[in-house]
């Protein structure tokens, strides 16, 4: 199995010798997973993020997880010159995308194909606005399969002609980091990944807790 972490440190050992700045088009699921992703990525690119996540239900919750997302890069010195870009709400292509899909575990076929319908977005951005590499904040959590963010990113990169920037952001700490920013900035942290079917999930774990 692929060491993103360390794939990642080669690039950007590589970047730093160099002296452009590249331009790095970063997609993000929520402020908590960006906190230490961002605090990490922007002594080495000028970023624009990208929250574009049809999953999420419902549209308040979504407009909220925005939010959130823009107070911290407006409050975190990691902020200083990044962008950020909201796409208006549209659950309808993760709906379509993942009919019969209803009934499957959290982390199987229905979340692979979630990730890709977000990153493929992010591709297609960052093809279209000259974007030197794109990424997501994904692998952070550590329910996110890193082998499958990665694989999806390498094949999109192909299809798109952006190379994707390999990564495993909750190795050297970094899970436990984000967890600290969020905490130090009042960052809200849900307990579902956005979906109501991962909803529905934590709905029953937090029934079977307490019955």
């Amino acid at each position: 199995m692929t060491n993103y972490q360390k794939v990642l440190e080669e690039e950007l050992r590589r970047i730093a010798g160099t002296e452009m700045r590249p331009r790095l088009l970063l997609h993000a699921c929520c402020a908590p997973c960006s906190s230490y992703t961002l605090e990490y990525l922007a002594a080495y690119f000028n970023i624009t993020v990208l929250f574009y996540n049809p999953n999420i239900s419902p549209e308040s919750e979504y407009a909220f997880r925005a939010s959130e997302l823009r107070r911290y890069i407006d409050e975190a010195p990691c902020g200083k010159g990044v962008a950020l870009r909201v796409e208006p709400y549209d659950a309808a292509p993760f709906f379509e995308l993942t009919r019969g899909l209803e009934t499957l575990p959290e982390g199987g076929e229905r979340c692979r194909k979630c990730y890709r319908l977000r990153l493929a977005e992010a591709a297609r951005v960052a093809a279209a606005e000259d974007f030197d590499y794109f990424c997501t904040t994904l692998s952070i959590s550590p329910h996110k399969d890193a082998e499958a963010l990665n694989g999806i990113g390498g094949e999109l990169a192909a299809e798109y002609g952006v190379p994707y920037l390999f990564s495993d952001f909750k190795k050297k700490g970094g899970y436990a980091r984000s967890i600290v920013l969020s905490r130090e900035y009042g960052l809200y942290r849900q307990n579902y990944c956005g979906c109501v079917y991962s909803k529905r999930a934590a709905e029953e774990r937090q029934y079977e807790r307490h019955s």
